[in-house]
């Protein structure tokens, strides 16, 4: 017998926080900042994803709630809606 995996996606909370000392002008900027690499390094590496939600804490903090491609796997129907 065999095992092969179908499909799979993993779902995932994640939370960008700022840095301490950061002035808070600049703090937002830099969390957007982080969200924005961390999303292009998704489509660098042709991660397939969905986000789920996208939230700003009164801290500066965003939080995102994804669900994305695990590993090379295929996703089947987890990111349809």
């Amino acid at each position: 017998a065999m095992k092969r995996i179908k499909a799979a996606c993993i779902k995932q909370i994640l939370c960008f926080t700022p840095k301490d000392g950061i002035s808070p002008g600049y703090r937002d900027e830099a969390v957007k900042g982080e969200v924005l690499q961390y999303k292009r390094q998704l489509e660098r590496n042709r991660t397939q994803y969905k986000i789920l939600s996208e939230t700003m804490g009164e801290d500066g903090s965003i939080t995102m709630e994804i669900i994305k491609q695990y590993n090379t796997s295929p996703v089947g129907d987890y990111l349809n809606d």
